[in-house]
């Protein structure tokens, strides 16, 4: 199963919370948003969506 983790940039505040957190480094910072360059790596953990507090992050399963 494969996993696609949703930025949306109208919440994200540019915290960094989910660079951070993310195991597998699916996420990095472009313009001050974060930008999950690294997808396919995604293995649904959901860290990122725990520790975003504006709610800017879903995981998909496709």
């Amino acid at each position: 199963m494969a996993f696609n983790p949703i930025v949306d940039h109208e919440k994200c505040v540019g915290c960094e919370e989910c660079v951070d957190v993310c195991p597998v480094e699916v996420f990095e910072m472009e313009d001050d948003k974060s930008v999950p360059v690294n997808a396919e790596e995604c293995m649904g953990c959901e860290s990122c969506v725990e520790v975003c507090e504006e709610d800017a992050i879903v995981i998909e399963e496709d």
